[in-house]
């Protein structure tokens, strides 16, 4: 049996996009993130960004590199919620960081960026 190409598909793949400086940038397909799993990307000017999707659909950018390690490592960590807020833990020294604003939940004086995202 020989399978032709399909060529009459038209529906077109929502791209995750971030806002950078000098304005969005696509990333990838929004269906190739994982509720719950992280993915690594990297962006124009080297740095790495850690993407998430969580199970309502929503979709977090934030800095892949760990400020008390210095690893680029945090899109391996493992997500959760804290007082409703969805965080993710290192996976070396297990310090979290909200998902929203960055803010790290065990240290008060540390913080990692985050990045406005857009499904388009």
């Amino acid at each position: 049996m020989t399978l032709a190409p399909e060529t009459t598909r038209t529906t077109t793949a929502l791209t995750l996009q971030l806002l950078l400086e000098d304005g969005w940038f696509t990333v990838c397909e929004l269906s190739l993130l994982t509720p719950g799993r992280g993915v690594a990307a990297l962006l124009p000017d080297g740095r790495q960004v850690a993407l998430f999707t969580d199970r309502a659909g929503r979709t977090y950018a934030i800095d892949n590199r760990d400020p008390f390690s210095g690893a680029a490592v945090l899109s391996r960590g493992l997500t959760g919620t804290h007082r409703g807020r969805p965080f993710v833990a290192s996976p070396l020294l297990k310090q979290r960081f909200d998902l929203e604003s960055g803010r790290c939940l065990d240290d008060e004086g540390v913080r990692v960026a985050t990045y406005e995202v857009r499904a388009a």
